[in-house]
């Protein structure tokens, strides 16, 4: 039955939602779709992940047994794991009851000086639920994502790739910034004000909104 699961994953006679609504009906295939992550086949490996992170959304509580996994996926040679389980882990940050999290947090902040803009898009964007779900992290973070502007410009990131951060940014900080302590806000603040001209219409909209709700 479980190895039937993956196949029909593999020929599409199964759905990603079709296999979601299967182990929302029970829980204990989340082994299999834990082994599908690793198939040599690519649908399979991402339908298992995208399952995989949609309910670390919806039940935190029921994913976080297997945490370690989850953390060990960073590793993965191919970058979609590595963003699913970014999302994984952030969405299970709070229900950490055994502070896995933090054992591996600058594990996770390393992939700010990631090559790929991706990578770095998405330390930056699940950044909110941690710092949430993790207040006492909040100096650490935000210290952290005040670095985006000096990340390294590579084939993979430009500088247009920069400002995207850059507006990542933005609307991570404004999920939690009345809880940043008040010497750090000014840099916040300065970070954004220093957007505001940018030749990204979007980004300098979101630092004039930032700054019209924050300032």
């Amino acid at each position: 039955m479980d190895n039937e699961l993956l196949m029909k994953l593999a020929d599409k006679t199964l759905t990603k939602d079709g296999l979601r609504q299967r182990v929302k009906q029970d829980f204990d295939l989340l082994p299999v779709l834990l082994e599908g992550t690793c198939s040599p086949k690519a649908a399979v490996r991402y339908g298992c992940a995208k399952v995989l992170m949609d309910l670390s959304a919806e039940q935190p509580e029921k994913l976080y047994p297997y945490m370690d996994a989850f953390i060990g996926l960073l590793d993965s040679k191919y970058r979609i794991l590595t963003w699913n389980a970014m999302a994984i882990i952030a969405n299970l940050a709070k229900v950490d009851r055994e502070q896995k999290f933090d054992a591996v947090f600058e594990k996770y902040y390393s992939f700010l000086s990631n090559e790929y803009m991706v990578t770095v898009a998405n330390t930056v964007g699940n950044s909110g639920k941690i710092a949430l779900a993790k207040p006492y992290f909040i100096p650490r973070i935000t210290a952290e994502l005040l670095k985006v502007e000096n990340v390294s410009v590579n084939p993979h990131l430009t500088e247009e790739c920069k400002r995207v951060i850059a507006e990542n940014a933005i609307g991570t900080f404004d999920l939690f910034f009345d809880q940043i302590e008040e010497k750090e806000k000014k840099k916040v603040l300065a970070f954004v004000e220093r957007q505001l001209d940018s030749s990204r219409r979007t980004l300098s909209a979101k630092a004039t909104g930032f700054l019209e709700k924050w300032r």
